[in-house]
C-alpha cells in the first residue's frame, strides 16, 4: 500500500516554486531574433541523452527511443512502531519536492528532527560530460534555524574518493567518527577558514533504488549526549530516512535532467528558428550562426568556413569582446592565426569528421604548430572543428570552427570537452540546413538577376540592321590607314564622323590580315562591328564607342608601328583587336564601386553583374555577327580565353596586382617570347596601355578627353549624392575640381609612366608612349601650380 501511494503521488507530482535568479528565467525565453542567450554551454556539462544519435539507417538524427522514467518509491524494510510512523510522515513530506535545492533543504530539517546536529551538508553525486565522478555540495554548513536562501548560497565541489565524504561516497559505506582531527582522512582546512571546530562525523551514502550512491549527507557536531559522539541509533536512523530519501531525490535529479534537456532543446530549437527567419542573405545568416554559436558555447573566436569546390573559403571570424551578451559587440577580422585555422578546416572538410584538440602546440597533424610554438601558442591554444553537411549529408559545405573554450570562473583558455562536441554538432545540422537554403535563394536570385539583366540589355541593344552595316560593304569605299592616321601614336578620333570611325575599324583588321587569315566574311565583319558599335550608350559622356575605338587604334598602332605584330601570333593579334573593341560594352557611365553601393543601399539581392562579356558574346552569336566561324573547335575556344582575360586585365585593380611580375622580368631581361605565361603578362599589360592612352596623346587632345572623363565622373558624384546621400571622392567631386590636374599628375605616376617605360624597353618604337605621357605630365604640374595660386580653377 506504501509503495502504490508513493507511485501515485510520485507520478502526479508539481514541480515546486523554481528558486532560479530572474535571468536564469528570462534565458528560457529569449527574445525573438536574438543571437546570444543568458546561459551557457557549461550549464548542460553532464551525462545527458546524447543530442544527434543514429538511426537504424546509420544517418543522423535528433530522435530517440530512450525514454527517462520517474522511478516509483519502494519501502525501506525493519521499522516499527512510533519511529516507522514518523519516518512515514517525513517521508510523505519530501515526497512532492522536486526542486533538488529546496529537496535537500527539507531533508536537512527532518534529519535535525532525528538526530539533532550542529551543522548538516548534503553533497550529490556529479559526472561531466567525460564520465568524471566529483562531488558538489547543493547545500553547506546548514545550521538549524538556516533559511534556503542562506544555505544554498554557496558551493563546493570536492574530488571523488579524497577526504571523509569522498571515502564515503566511492565505497558506499557510513562513516561515524567520534574525534574528527584523529581520523587522517579529515581535511581540518575547512575549519581553519570558518573558525569552526568540527568534533563527530556522522556521514552516510544516499542511494537510489538501484542501490547506487547518488549523494553523501554530513551531519557534525552532536548537540545532545554525554561523549559528544552520534549513537548508533542515530546512525540507524539516518541511514533508514536516507533509503526513502535516496529515492526522492533521485527522482527529483530526473526531474532536473529532463529539465535541462527541454532547456537544451530551447537552445536548439532556438537556433533553428534563428536561422530559417534568414534565407535572403548568406552574410548575415553567417553572423547569426557564428554570434549564437560563439556566446553560448564561451569560445573566444568562431569561424564559419564556406567550401569551395577546391579550398575552404573564411566568410567570417566574430571574436567575442564583451563580458554581457546582452550588449555583446562582435568584430569581423583577420586573425594572425588564419593559416592555422584554414589547415584545421580543410583537415576537416577532407576528413569529414570533427576535430577536438585541447593543445593546437603539441597536435602533430601539422608539425610545423609544434616546432613554431611561439607562432601558435599566443594565439591558439584549444581548437574543436566540426563539419557542416548539406541537407543529404552525403557533402561537406562549410566548416565551423572554434578556438579557445574561456573558463566562466577564472577566465583562463581550457580545452573543448564531449558537451562541447556534441552542441557543435547539432549547431551544424541546423547551419547546413541554413546555409544550403539560403545559398540555393541566392542562385534563384542571382539567376533571376541574369535574366532580368539580359532581358534589359536585349531591349536596349540589338543587332546591327541591315542597312546600317551597308555603308561598309563596298571595300573601295574604306580609306586608307595613312589617309585616317591610324599608323600615328598621336591619333585623335575628334575629326571623325561615327561612320568614319566604323569604316577605320575595318580597315584596321584588313591591315591586320585577319581578315584573309581567319576567313571573315566580309559582310559578317561590317555587321559585326555595327552592332558592337551600337552596344555602347550614346548618353555615356567618355566610356562610349570612340573611348572603344581609340582603345583598338592604340592597339593597332603598337602592333603595326611599334613592331610588336611580328612577335605575336595571328590569334593573339585577334584576340587583342577584339578585347579593344569590347571591354567596356554596355558601360553605364559609373564604376563597379557605384553599382555595389547602389545596390546595398537600396537592400537588394541582385548580383553585381557585368554585362561586358555577356553582350559580347551576344554580338558573337547573333546572325550575320559569327566573324569567328573560320576557326577550329581550338581555336575557337583558345581566342575566346584571350579574348577574356584581356577584357579582365583592363581592371586597374588586376593591372597593379600584375605588373610587379612584368616589370620585374622585363628589367632583368628574362622575358621569354616562348613562355605562355609571360605572353600572357605582355597582352594584360597592352590592354592597359591602350585603354589609358589618352594620357599619352598631344596636350591639346589629352586636355579635351579629361574634361570628357571628369563630365562622366562628376554625374556619378552627383548621383552618389542624390540616390545615396554619400559625399564623392575628390574624383568625383564637382566642388573640387581645382584638384584635377595634381590628381592627373598622381596618376601618370602611380599608373601610367612605369608601364610606357617597360614597354619602350622591350621595343624602342612604342617610346612615343613614354614621351607623350612626360610631355602630358609637365603640362598638368604646371596647370596644377596654376591652381594652387588662384590662377585657374581645375581645367578651365
Amino acid at each position: 500500500m506504501v509503495n502504490a501511494w508513493f507511485a501515485e503521488r510520485i507520478h502526479s507530482f508539481q514541480p515546486s516554486v523554481s528558486k532560479e535568479s530572474p535571468s536564469q528565467q528570462r534565458a528560457h525565453h529569449p527574445a525573438p531574433g536574438t543571437p546570444t542567450r543568458k546561459i551557457s554551454a557549461s550549464e548542460f556539462d553532464r551525462p545527458l541523452r546524447p543530442i544527434v544519435v543514429k538511426d537504424s539507417e546509420g544517418s543522423l538524427t535528433f530522435l530517440s527511443d530512450a525514454d527517462r522514467e520517474i522511478v516509483p518509491v519502494r519501502g525501506g524494510g525493519g521499522l516499527e512502531g512510533d519511529r516507522c510512523a514518523r519516518l512515514l510522515e517525513l517521508v510523505k513530506d519530501v515526497s512532492s519536492h522536486l526542486d533538488v535545492t529546496a529537496l535537500c533543504h527539507k531533508i536537512f530539517l527532518h534529519i535535525n528532527e532525528l538526530i539533532a546536529a550542529d551543522r548538516y551538508s548534503l553533497f550529490l553525486v556529479g559526472e561531466d560530460s567525460s564520465n568524471r565522478k566529483f562531488l558538489v555540495s547543493r547545500l553547506f554548513d546548514v545550521a538549524e534555524g538556516t533559511t534556503l536562501e542562506e544555505s544554498s548560497s554557496n558551493s563546493i565541489r570536492l574530488e571523488w574518493n579524497k577526504g571523509i565524504v569522498g571515502h564515503v561516497a566511492s565505497t558506499g559505506q557510513p562513516l561515524n567518527i567520534k574525534n574528527a582531527y584523529e581520523d587522517p582522512r579529515f581535511n581540518a582546512e575547512v575549519d581553519h577558514f570558518t573558525g569552526y571546530k568540527t568534533q563527530s562525523i556522522l556521514c552516510l551514502p544516499i542511494k537510489n533504488h538501484r542501490d547506487e550512491v547518488v549523494g553523501v549527507a554530513q551531519a557534525i557536531n552532536k548537540k545532545c549526549g554525554d561523549s559528544g559522539a552520534f549513537t548508533e541509533q542515530d546512525e540507524k536512523d539516518f541511514s533508514a530516512y536516507l533509503a526513502f530519501s535516496g529515492i526522492v531525490l533521485h527522482n527529483a535529479q530526473l526531474y532536473e535532467t529532463s529539465q535541462l534537456e527541454n532547456r537544451r532543446n530551447q537552445v536548439l530549437l532556438d537556433l533553428a528558428s534563428l536561422i530559417f527567419e534568414e534565407q535572403q542573405c548568406l552574410e548575415v545568416l553567417l553572423r547569426k550562426i557564428a554570434g549564437t554559436i560563439l556566446s553560448f558555447m564561451q569560445a573566444q573566436a568562431c569561424t564559419v568556413f564556406i567550401a569551395d569546390e577546391d579550398s575552404m573559403v573564411s566568410t567570417h571570424t566574430l571574436t567575442h569582446i564583451c563580458e554581457a551578451l546582452s550588449l555583446c559587440v562582435f568584430l569581423l577580422r583577420g586573425h594572425d592565426n588564419s593559416q592555422i585555422n584554414y589547415m584545421y578546416a580543410q583537415y576537416v572538410k577532407n576528413t569529414m569528421q570533427p576535430l577536438n584538440i585541447a593543445d593546437v602546440t603539441k597536435d602533430q597533424r601539422f608539425p610545423w604548430t609544434s616546432e613554431n610554438p611561439a607562432h601558435s601558442s599566443n594565439q591558439i591554444k584549444s581548437l574543436l572543428c566540426t563539419p557542416i553537411r548539406n541537407g543529404k549529408k552525403d557533402k561537406v559545405i562549410g566548416v565551423c570552427q572554434l578556438v579557445n573554450k574561456i573558463d566562466e570562473v577564472s577566465g583562463s583558455v581550457k580545452a573543448f570537452n564531449r558537451n562541447d562536441d556534441q552542441f557543435l554538432e547539432a549547431f551544424a545540422i541546423f547551419c547546413g540546413l541554413g546555409i544550403q537554403n539560403t545559398q540555393m535563394y541566392e542562385t534563384v536570385e542571382r539567376a533571376m538577376a541574369k535574366q532580368e539583366v539580359t532581358l534589359e540589355v536585349l531591349s536596349y541593344h540589338a543587332s546591327a540592321a541591315d542597312e546600317e552595316s551597308r555603308e561598309l560593304q563596298v571595300l573601295a569605299t574604306i580609306p586608307s590607314a595613312q589617309s585616317l592616321h591610324l599608323l600615328d601614336f598621336s591619333f585623335s578620333d575628334f575629326d571623325l564622323s561615327d561612320s568614319e570611325t566604323t569604316l577605320a575599324t575595318v580597315r584596321m583588321f584588313v591591315d591586320l590580315n585577319l581578315v584573309q587569315n581567319f576567313q571573315m566574311k566580309y559582310t559578317s565583319l561590317c555587321q559585326w562591328i555595327m552592332s558592337v558599335k551600337k552596344n555602347y550608350r550614346k548618353n555615356v559622356a567618355y566610356h562610349n564607342w570612340r573611348h572603344a575605338f581609340n582603345t583598338a587604334q592604340c592597339m593597332f598602332v603598337v602592333l603595326k608601328s611599334g613592331h610588336l605584330q611580328s612577335y605575336m601570333s595571328d590569334l593573339e593579334v585577334l584576340a587583342l583587336m577584339i578585347a579593344t573593341l569590347c571591354h567596356d560594352l554596355d558601360h553605364r557611365g559609373v564604376n563597379n564601386s557605384y553599382i555595389q553601393r547602389y545596390i546595398r543601399e537600396h537592400e537588394s539581392q541582385r548580383c553585381v553583374f557585368s554585362c561586358t562579356y555577356t553582350v559580347f558574346s551576344l554580338s558573337l552569336s547573333l546572325q550575320g555577327n559569327q566573324i569567328l566561324s573560320g576557326l577550329s573547335l581550338d581555336e575557337y575556344k583558345a581566342t575566346l580565353k584571350m579574348i577574356e582575360r584581356a577584357i579582365l586585365a583592363t581592371d586597374l585593380a588586376l593591372y597593379m596586382k600584375r605588373r610587379g611580375e612584368f616589370f620585374e622580368l622585363t628589367k632583368n631581361n628574362q622575358f621569354v617570347w616562348e613562355d605562355e605565361h609571360h605572353r600572357d603578362l605582355l597582352r594584360s599589360m597592352l590592354m592597359t596601355a591602350c585603354d589609358i592612352s589618352a594620357i599619352t596623346k598631344p596636350w591639346p587632345v589629352q586636355k579635351r578627353i579629361a574634361e570628357l572623363v571628369a563630365t562622366e565622373f562628376f554625374e556619378q558624384g552627383d548621383k552618389e549624392r542624390q540616390e545615396l546621400n554619400i559625399e564623392p571622392i575628390d574624383l568625383m567631386n564637382r566642388e573640387k575640381r581645382d584638384k584635377i590636374p595634381s590628381m592627373q599628375v598622381s596618376f601618370i605616376d602611380a599608373i601610367c609612366i612605369q608601364l610606357y617605360e617597360t614597354l619602350a624597353g622591350l621595343s624602342e618604337y612604342c617610346s612615343p608612349l613614354l614621351e607623350g605621357c612626360q610631355k602630358n605630365r609637365q603640362q598638368w604640374k604646371c596647370l596644377a601650380e596654376e591652381c594652387e595660386k588662384g590662377l585657374v580653377n581645375g581645367l578651365v
